[in-house]
């Protein structure tokens, strides 16, 4: 079993800002794999499903972004999962907009989500798949430029990221991480 977490903020006033592209990545698996993600369970909404033959948990954390670990922590212990078993999917505005970066292990890289799931693991080995929502403006405080929205230029772009963030879950699950990351890096 996989479980795979995308990173957000929960309420309607995140929705479709920058910070919470891992949730607008679940929701493009949910409606591919028509996995429904309507449940309230371990600290999140999860929908339960199968993708290229594997069960997997997809989940979006409800503790907002910087608790995100005490709902991961927890779905691993209830579905007795190893790290090893865990996808996360986040932004990354060290990445322009669109691309997508998959890794196996590092470190939060100034993320406060990763770094609460790293602190809640004990580890930071486990896959993610950064993408890419671009750099902050020079001048602007970075918290109010994550939780802003797309640009209507930046929107298609960010859509697209989603099918392949999609396409890169598939890739990892049939085939391994180092796989998807020779495929999408």
């Amino acid at each position: 079993m996989k479980i795979i977490a995308g990173l957000g903020n929960p309420t309607k006033e995140y929705y479709g800002t920058r910070h919470n592209v891992g949730f607008s990545v679940i929701y493009n698996i949910s409606d591919n794999y028509n996995i429904n993600v309507n449940t309230k369970k371990h600290k999140a909404l999860i929908g339960k499903g199968i993708i290229e033959g594997e069960k997997v948990i997809l989940a979006m954390p409800q503790t907002f972004m910087n608790l995100s670990g005490d709902s991961i922590r927890e779905l691993l212990d209830y579905y007795k999962c190893s790290n090893e078993d865990l996808i996360v999917i986040y932004d990354d505005v060290s990445l322009d907009v669109g691309k997508l970066r998959i890794r196996k292990k590092g470190s939060a890289g100034g993320h406060n989500g990763i770094k609460n799931i790293i602190q809640q693991l004990g580890t930071d080995v486990f896959t993610r798949i950064k993408v890419g929502v671009g750099e902050k403006p020079a001048r602007m405080d970075l918290a109010d430029y994550v939780l802003g929205r797309f640009s209507s230029e930046e929107q298609p772009v960010i859509r697209d990221a989603a099918d392949k963030a999609r396409e890169a879950v598939g890739v990892i699950i049939r085939e391994g991480a180092d796989s998807a990351m020779n495929k999408f890096n």
